[in-house]
């Protein structure tokens, strides 16, 4: 397969991650298969697409008939129905092992043998991944950056058996969608996690041990580092129980105690606080994902 014959790209799970996927490859002119657990689900996912569009088409930054036509290559599906005629799968379900495993399997089991299957995973081994499936050779990584749409990065994950006929089609792939590429090797938090999620982790045990407010830190990385955002900040943003889950993946495969998660981090995890999805994790949300306060005050 050449990139050039990629006409039609399936993303499995319509959430933030794959939406924008989809956003993101309907925009580029590929057919999109758009599916979730059920139907609705996925429907529901198109309509978060569609009314981010819309407001673009409200700002003056976007044409209403351009939309109509992104929108027209977006379909909707349950799991498992139309992979058949996808050139490229790319999985973007929850930060769960088992759960992408299943995936996987019946993934492989619908796809044309020649289909390439992507994962979206941040932190998970692709080996392991490919090692579930009929095609290990053309399984690979492909994890892009939140928010989709916005972020210029895809970071590329070879796993062991992931070939180099597959590599370069998803690399072109991936710069045809507008984005530049990094390449990692298949180790626990790839690139971009293994130096974010010690930052982020080192905040919360900053905030627990009393060190600064949530503004304070914030603050602190904004302008003292000149990052976008702060990392409590950010943390909402990606999910606290994604977050957690990448650190603990670190702490167990490298044994080292420098990332072992911040108590504070598992128990807002606990108390299902996970941040801006659910409108509630180191900040409170209002329903268009805007901060309004402190989550807590101790």
């Amino acid at each position: 397969m050449k990139s050039s014959d990629i006409k039609t790209i399936a993303v499995i799970g319509a959430g933030q991650m794959g939406g924008g996927i989809a956003q993101v490859a309907a925009t580029k002119g590929y057919s999109v298969v758009l599916s979730d657990a059920s139907v609705d689900l996925a429907r529901k996912g198109k309509d978060k697409i569609a009314k981010v569009l819309a407001k673009l088409v409200d700002k003056g930054k976007a044409k209403a008939d351009e939309v109509e036509a992104l929108l027209g290559r977006i379909a909707p599906h349950a799991m498992g129905e139309a992979l058949d005629g996808a050139d490229v799968v790319v999985e973007a379900a929850t930060e769960n092992l088992d759960v992408k495993v299943a995936l996987f399997k019946a993934a492989d089991a619908k796809m044309r043998p020649d289909a390439i299957l992507a994962s979206n995973t941040s932190s998970i081994s692709i080996t392991r991944l490919a090692g579930q499936t009929s095609r290990p050779d053309r399984v690979i990584g492909m994890h892009f950056m939140n928010p989709v749409a916005l972020m210029k990065l895809v970071e590329l994950v070879r796993g062991v058996q992931t070939s180099d006929e597959t590599y370069g089609v998803i690399k072109e792939l991936s710069e045809a969608l507008g984005k530049t590429v990094i390449t990692s090797k298949d180790q626990p938090g790839f690139v971009v996690n293994r130096m974010l999620v010690p930052f982020l982790n080192e905040a919360c045990f900053a905030l627990q041990e009393g060190l600064g407010t949530p503004e304070d830190i914030d603050q602190g990385a904004r302008l003292g580092l000149n990052h976008p955002m702060g990392p409590l900040e950010l943390a909402d943003l990606i999910g606290l129980d994604t977050l957690l889950f990448i650190a603990e993946v670190l702490h167990r495969e490298f044994g080292d105690d420098k990332y072992r998660p911040a108590t504070l981090l598992r128990n807002l995890v606990a108390a299902g606080w996970y941040g801006r999805k659910v409108g509630r994790g180191f900040y409170v949300y209002d329903d268009k994902g805007q901060k309004v306060g402190r989550a807590f005050e101790r």
